[in-house]
């Protein structure tokens, strides 16, 4: 591995980015989804029991806890950790010495403190990667405030290489869940056919894709399990241009999705784990700057033909086996690539417990090479002291890093039980005490596709006179069948991610909607705003709805006329079931569900503080407000984006000037007669004048020297004649 310093500084300001993107997309959220007339009140979460605050904090790490001593009610305390989170965020991705370790551990604590009480709309496994990435960048992240220095570090390549320990398991568990669950559209290799119509929020993009031949879908989906199961082996490869290849196909498959899908900022999460595959040599390429290393220049011609060698036959036994494990076979008659799942299940299974234990020791090697390479740098520093504090630092984050690895490896090991039961004890233990910080977290994205039948989608429906019936549609989540498909990214509706959850499976298996339904009753603005921020798009703005009722429907993407011509409307649907029976307030159905979800507040909201902090916080609330969240967000990351390219244009504009000005000090010192500057020319010209005079004194001193010898060869009597002559001379 290269040196790693602009990847390294690339990825903390994408972090900063991804931070303050997580920040106000929950921001906006909160009063709808955890403020004191919300779906799920964060209050409820914070019982004080008259324990000390060590202790509550110990039972149940957030800062929410210090909302009384600021006498603020947990609303206003949560909505400022997020203001926090975000104005943090955003200075560091502005400017480079607050992307510090000390920044970074405290926006994964404002964000730890968002988790422990976000219940079922934080529970994402984008909101773990987060917070486990976060974590990781107080480890890779410069001492710059205590310190004062952005110099790199001796065991920098050791901390940077937990990130791409991560994206290997990100990724390799992505992978093999989706075989090991059974599904038979991913075994099938038909899953694709279903997902750009059945994913949560799909884009307009997604219409195009779904209709794409059957076989262009399955031959996507042998793409997907090529570049998530045996590719991130690749990035523990040696050689720079398989890792760089691996790079590439992860942000294929990456930007595919963003393309199809709106999936908040966890696709862009993904991309920054992937920036630790790379080195400074590339980063360079891609800005056109030349390469100062010239490693491939000194590098022997046997060894470039060997590792070429090396690389055709990675490339040759992944394609071979591709063709083997998907029966890959050309149809010329129909123009197409046939394929199918060519291995059972029970050979999969071997195969990951072929597997697993190896990839460990992969990991164990990698890092052993890059703790071993880093103490020998620290070994190589001159000076005592300078090499005593390095090996002391050394010290540290190696031990840090190698525990942040040996936790990791509890659930990664899921993927495989014989394997997971094969770990030390010690290490189980220790993944317990730090199960709660959400330090290390086990992954696996799309493990079965949903809606093979039909998309399922809970449409809800309001009225007056309990005749008249009115759907109440959401900002972002299907509904509308005429309605274009949004693009929200890296925004993340959190209700309308819930309702897609909720309509697979009977209403009771969410209970946040009654509290919906209850909330909506009440003509509650707050969650109405959740549904719609601009209000006057609900339908019952003016007056709450007397009753409410939901229903079940199945849902499709509409295919292209006969002529080619699109049609009308993106969707058709059916009618399926009642979801959620006809209810009013006070109706008994919806008191005894409330009871028994435990959704009634039983307890008096604390008194709404009127503090200097609660009302600068209130002002903001009011700034923001009927601002759609992803117009917001969208808008802070190009003011971040422009400021930091016209930072980087002015930096670049200095170093020509200076460079400018030092080439030509430079040539008016090597011929003074040219640039007009008299006064340096002057200069020259005496400085020229001291310098033959001194050559001639020294030329006069060498004369008497060779005077002195040759008279001590003559003998005594010459001598004396000479010295008679010379003194009479004298007189």
């Amino acid at each position: 591995m290269g040196e790693i310093i602009l990847p390294r500084r690339l990825f903390l300001w994408c972090m900063a980015l991804i931070y303050m993107v997580a920040f106000v997309s929950l921001y906006v959220q909160i009063p709808g989804l955890y403020g004191n007339d919300g779906l799920l009140p964060a209050r409820w979460q914070l019982r004080y029991t008259g324990k000390p605050l060590l202790e509550q904090l110990l039972t149940s790490p957030t800062l929410l806890w210090l909302g009384p001593l600021l006498g603020l009610d947990t609303q206003t305390a949560m909505e400022l950790l997020c203001l926090t989170g975000a104005a943090l965020s955003l200075a560091a991705s502005l400017l480079e010495p607050l992307r510090d370790s000390l920044v970074f551990f405290c926006l994964w604590a404002l964000y730890l403190s968002m988790y422990q009480v976000g219940q079922v709309f934080l529970y994402f496994q984008w909101d773990n990667l987060l917070l486990e990435t976060g974590f990781l960048c107080v480890l890779v992240a410069p001492l710059t405030l205590i310190r004062g220095s952005r110099v790199v570090r001796e065991h920098d390549p050791v901390t940077f290489w937990l990130i791409r320990w991560l994206l290997f398991r990100l990724m390799f568990a992505s992978g093999v869940v989706k075989l090991t669950s059974r599904c038979p559209t991913w075994w099938g290799l038909t899953a694709l056919t279903y997902h750009y119509e059945t994913q949560c929020i799909p884009t307009p993009l997604a219409w195009f894709a779904h209709q794409l031949p059957v076989w262009w879908q399955k031959l996507s989906v042998v793409g997907t399990f090529v570049i998530e199961i045996p590719v991130p082996f690749l990035f523990f490869s040696p050689l720079r241009r398989l890792r760089l290849a691996a790079f590439y196909m992860q942000l294929l498959l990456q930007v595919l999705i963003i393309l199809s899908g709106n999936y908040n900022f966890f696709n862009l999460l993904t991309v920054t784990l992937c920036l630790s595959l790379l080195d400074d040599r590339h980063v360079n390429f891609w800005l056109r700057k030349a390469d100062k290393s010239g490693d491939e220049n000194n590098d022997s011609k046997l060894l470039l033909w060997l590792s070429r060698l090396v690389e055709l036959l990675v490339w040759a036994l992944t394609i071979f086996g591709t063709i083997i494990c998907f029966d890959l076979q050309v149809d010329s008659a129909k123009n197409a690539v046939s394929s199918r799942t060519a291995f059972t299940y029970h050979q999969f299974n071997q195969f990951l417990k072929t597997v697993t234990i190896p990839c460990i020791w992969i990991g164990v090697l990698s890092l052993t090479w890059e703790l071993v390479a880093s103490m020998f740098r620290c070994a190589c520093i001159s000076g005592f002291l300078k090499r005593f504090w390095g090996m002391i630092q050394w010290t540290v984050f190696a031990a840090a890093a190698a525990s942040m690895f040996a936790v990791s490896l509890v659930p990664f090991s899921y993927v495989e039980y014989d394997s997971h039961s094969r770990l030390w004890p010690g290490v189980r233990q220790a993944y317990g005490l730090v199960d709660r910080y959400q330090l290390v977290n086990s992954y696996g994205l799309f493990r079965r596709m949903t809606g093979v039948g039909g998309r399922p989608e809970v449409v809800i429906e309001g009225s007056n006179d309990g005749n008249t019936w009115t759907e109440i549609e959401f900002m972002y989540k299907p509904g509308n069948v005429s309605a274009s498909p949004p693009v929200v990214t890296p925004h993340q509706p959190r209700l309308d991610w819930q309702m897609w959850f909720a309509a697979l499976g009977p209403q009771t298996q969410s209970p946040w909607f009654t509290s919906l339904m209850y909330r909506l009753l009440q003509g509650k603005r707050e969650v109405i705003e959740l549904i719609q921020t601009d209000v006057s798009k609900y339908p019952f703005h003016e007056e709450p709805p007397t009753y409410l009722r939901a229903h079940r429907y199945r849902y499709w993407f509409t295919e292209p006329k006969a002529d080619g011509s699109f049609p009308e409307r993106w969707w058709r649907r059916v009618y399926d079931e009642e979801f959620y029976p006809r209810v009013h307030l006070g109706n008994t159905f919806l008191e005894g569900m409330l009871t028994q979800f435990g959704l009634k507040d039983k307890s008096a909201s604390r008194r709404v503080s009127n503090t200097a902090v609660a009302q600068a916080v209130r002002w903001v609330r009011a700034q923001v407000r009927g601002v759609p969240a992803h117009t917001l967000i969208w808008t802070l990351l190009a003011c971040s984006a422009t400021f930091c390219l016209l930072q980087g244009l002015r930096n670049k504009n200095r170093h020509a000037e200076q460079t400018a000005v030092t080439d030509e000090a430079a040539e008016k010192v090597d011929d003074p007669n040219e640039g007009g500057d008299e006064s340096l020319s002057d200069h020259s010209e005496e400085k020229q004048a001291e310098e033959d005079e001194s050559e001639k004194n020294t030329e006069d001193e060498e004369e008497e020297e060779n005077e002195q010898k040759l008279v001590g060869e003559n003998d005594d009597e010459e001598e004396l004649v000479k010295k008679d002559e010379n003194h009479d001379e004298s007189f």
